[in-house]
């Protein structure tokens, strides 16, 4: 089924690349309203260039790697390129037709619904903030730990530290021109890196490394290898 979110986050992927083709047109301007009444502005320049700090990431696959929220594939692309077995799974259908026309192989589903490989995946990535996928963190870790191999890795984008945990409800907005284009609302959820180690460790993922690169911070959860 589509829905008002999922039009709207194929209006976002639709249109970098209609820029890219010199579309130009009317000014645009992408943002997530959350539910307060604030809004947050979403880096959309180029859907599929990869970003700063991407490849600290990437770096540190080294081997079967699933790539929840992968969006346009960009990160999965990078990694096939380097020959990494990699899936991406997202639930935008416009995301994923994108994301396979740029050769990464990418499946529409949830990471709550059956994943193919569950239990076997080296490393798990949570990049641009998907750890807020679903609102709760603690569920989407649960659910990460099943999915990964003995041994393996999530590597996990967060906020950066001293923010507390915050679930709200959100929503993508596009304005183009006078017109304006709102999803539906949605549950998600942020808190800062150092806000994980608690929520990491009840789900069987202690944290094992924190950086920052390219203005941006993440964390490597180690599963635990139950003896």
């Amino acid at each position: 089924m589509v829905t008002r979110r999922t039009a709207v986050i194929g209006a976002l992927h639709g249109e970098a690349p209609a820029r890219r083709a010199g579309g130009g047109g009317a000014r645009s301007r992408t943002e997530i309203e959350h539910a307060d009444g604030t809004v947050t502005p979403l880096w959309t320049d180029d859907w599929r260039r990869l970003r700063p700090g991407d490849a600290s990431l990437i770096d540190r696959c080294s081997g079967p790697t699933l790539d929840v929220g992968s969006g346009p594939g960009r990160l999965a692309v990078a990694l096939a390129e380097r020959g990494v077995p990699t899936l991406g799974i997202d639930a935008a259908p416009h995301a994923v037709r994108i994301a396979r026309s740029a050769g990464s192989l990418t499946l529409l589903r949830d990471v709550f619904s059956r994943v193919p490989g569950t239990g076997r995946w080296t490393f798990v990535l949570l990049a641009d903030g998907n750890i807020g996928i679903g609102g709760d963190p603690s569920a989407l870790l649960r659910r990460v730990a099943e999915l990964l191999a003995p041994r393996g890795q999530a590597l996990v984008e967060a906020e950066p530290p001293g923010r507390e945990l915050r679930r709200e409800r959100v929503r993508f907005r596009h304005s183009r021109g006078c017109g304006q284009q709102a999803g539906d609302w949605f549950p998600w959820a942020r808190l800062g890196v150092d806000q994980l180690s608690g929520i990491a460790a009840e789900a069987g993922l202690p944290v094992a490394e924190t950086w920052s690169c390219g203005g941006r911070w993440f964390v490597t959860l180690a599963k635990v290898v139950e003896s």
